[in-house]
């Protein structure tokens, strides 16, 4: 990815194979506690969003808060899922081997979540401390206060920052934050929905279908 000076991957999604996983057990979670939902429910209302954004929807719009406890039972839910099936993107290891600049993860996911997706899949050593997420900020994403964030810990100016990312909620924040977004639709939770033109509809500078694609970009 010649031509910037920091690239910003997301990890859901982008770095690791983790949204269907991710999805299912949070619509698990909520059905479990009398609040059904669907997976689709979850694509479209949070992929891409912290818990706070869950726990602010059903506050506002259910009018009560989440169960005591929720955090710590999803967590539960989606480390079994990612010790059963979570992999690494395809060909992610060859992008990262190929990146002769700067690079950082920025997510929305919590700190352990992150640890334990990246540890389970052999990315930890490659990303190091260049780990950001949004409890490091006031706003998470689709505010650009993240990758601002990432930014500015890598000495980076945005506006010569590649930002990776799969959902809108995180291309809307890149294209906030004033750098270049390329939309990612390897993710097996793209597969038989449209996420190119959703993506592309939020600002996305250019749709990358596999990290194949990258490989040598």
């Amino acid at each position: 990815m010649k031509g910037f000076d920091l690239v910003i991957f997301d990890c859901d999604g982008v770095v690791v194979d983790s949204e269907v996983l991710a999805c299912q057990c949070l619509a698990d979670v909520l059905s479990l506690h009398g609040l059904p939902t669907r997976i689709d429910d979850v694509f479209a209302r949070f992929l891409g969003r912290g818990l706070d954004a869950v726990e602010r929807h059903y506050r506002e719009e259910r009018g009560g808060a989440l169960p005591e406890g929720f955090r710590g039972e999803l967590y539960d839910h989606l480390e079994a899922a990612y010790r059963s099936s979570l992999k690494p993107m395809p060909r992610v290891f060859d992008v990262i081997a190929g990146i002769d600049g700067p690079y950082c993860l920025a997510s929305s996911s919590g700190m352990d979540r992150i640890r334990l997706a990246l540890a389970l899949t052999g990315l930890e050593e490659a990303f190091g401390d260049r780990i950001f997420n949004a409890a490091m900020v006031a706003h998470g994403k689709p505010a650009p206060d993240l990758f601002v964030f990432a930014a500015t810990a890598m000495a980076a100016e945005p506006r010569r920052s590649l930002v990776l990312e799969d959902t809108i909620a995180g291309v809307v924040a890149g294209k906030a934050a004033g750098m270049t977004v390329w939309g990612f639709t390897g993710g097996s939770h793209c597969a038989g929905r449209d996420v190119a033109s959703a993506l592309s509809e939020a600002g996305a500078d250019r749709i990358v279908t596999s990290m194949a694609e990258l490989a040598g970009v």
